[in-house]
């Protein structure tokens, strides 16, 4: 795979799309009055409470799990051992 294919378009185009709008983004953040390390610590702060979040999903999760097993494998048990007797229905 060539460079330019790569990258979307010339080396210079690229570099040069890249700092204008890099400018711009600042310009916005500037005047927001975001500084980088206020983006990366809104970053880290986010990726944590979206941790917290997500093991309190999984532990409801497994709960759901467990609860529908407890009802679901016993019957599929029971149907798989009717239909492995002669007799049963095949499928």
């Amino acid at each position: 795979m060539s460079l330019e294919r790569f990258l979307g378009g010339s080396v210079i185009g690229v570099v040069i799309r890249l700092i204008v709008i890099s400018i711009a983004v600042g310009v916005v953040l500037s005047w927001l009055n975001l500084t980088p390390w206020d983006l990366i610590q809104n970053l880290r702060e986010s990726l944590v409470r979206l941790y917290e979040r997500s093991s309190v999903i999984f532990r409801e999760l497994f709960g759901y799990f467990a609860i529908g097993a407890v009802v679901v494998i016993p019957i599929w048990l029971v149907l798989r051992l009717t239909k492995s007797l002669p007799g049963g229905k095949k499928g």
